[in-house]
């Protein structure tokens, strides 16, 4: 099971380094952060774009209520995600990783489900 563990994390290092170059945990902790902020902006256009349509069809509270409750699902998972890194250097990598690809994700869902 440590094994396990261990190769999980070594896995999950490598594979967002490979996604933001740096030689530093710091580093890659801010590559993620602007990973996510990239994301961030993305979901924030479609999300005007879904609102937008859902108004216009009468919608539009019901896109905000699944919203505001993918945010607070979001925010639950990528905690419980960081939870066994707590007080680690490598804990604001696994949160930033998590919250873009969780936002990344619910970006594909707006697209898919409007107009």
């Amino acid at each position: 099971m440590r094994f396990a563990f261990s190769l999980a994390l070594i896995l999950m290092a490598g594979a967002a380094q490979a996604a933001c170059p740096g030689d530093t945990q710091f580093e890659m902790n801010e590559c993620a952060a602007t990973d996510f902020q990239n994301a961030d902006t993305q979901l924030n256009a479609t999300w005007e774009q879904a609102k937008v349509y859902m108004d216009g069809i009468g919608q539009g509270a019901a896109l905000l209520d699944a919203q505001r409750k993918w945010l607070a699902f979001r925010d639950a998972a990528c905690a419980a995600e960081i939870a066994p890194y707590e007080g680690g250097s490598i804990q604001p990598l696994i949160l930033w990783t998590c919250l873009a690809r969780l936002t990344q994700a619910r970006t594909e869902d707006l697209r898919n489900f409007q107009f």
